[in-house]
């Protein structure tokens, strides 16, 4: 028993800066969030974190995608591209110099066209939560 507790706490302790960054950065779907997790997890903990990692991986990549409907709304709809010397990365900050477009019937999120690619912002801190591909 002494030895499993241990076993967790070090995976939990190990895993933790692979996951956080993964949290701040996810864009993927549950499969894909998944399927990383349980990558990370084997590597950092065996069969075991190997499963811890997958159920994590999933629930990350669940809450960073944004509906289909939003999505599929975002490809339909033509607006200039803005320049950026920046590349345009998940959890990056937008400047306020990027007009921001609402999306009808969703005031969760909003988005805009940034060096030819569309990308979906979380409207209050103007974060890249998506990039539509």
């Amino acid at each position: 028993m002494r030895k499993t507790l241990l076993m967790s706490t070090v995976i939990a302790a190990l895993a933790a800066p692979v996951i956080a960054p993964a949290a701040a950065f996810a864009q993927a779907s549950t499969a894909t969030g998944a399927v990383g997790g349980a990558a990370v997890g084997a590597v950092v903990g065996g069969p075991v974190g190997a499963v811890v990692g997958g159920v994590v991986g999933a629930g990350v990549g669940a809450a960073a995608e944004p509906p289909q409907e939003v999505r599929t709304y975002v490809m339909k709809e033509r607006r200039p591209s803005v320049r950026m010397e920046q590349e345009v990365v998940v959890g990056r900050q937008l400047p306020p110099s990027v007009t921001l477009y609402d999306i009808p019937q969703n005031s969760e999120y909003e988005y805009t066209v940034v060096n030819d690619r569309r990308v979906i912002v979380e409207p209050k801190t103007r974060k890249v939560v998506y990039i539509v591909e």
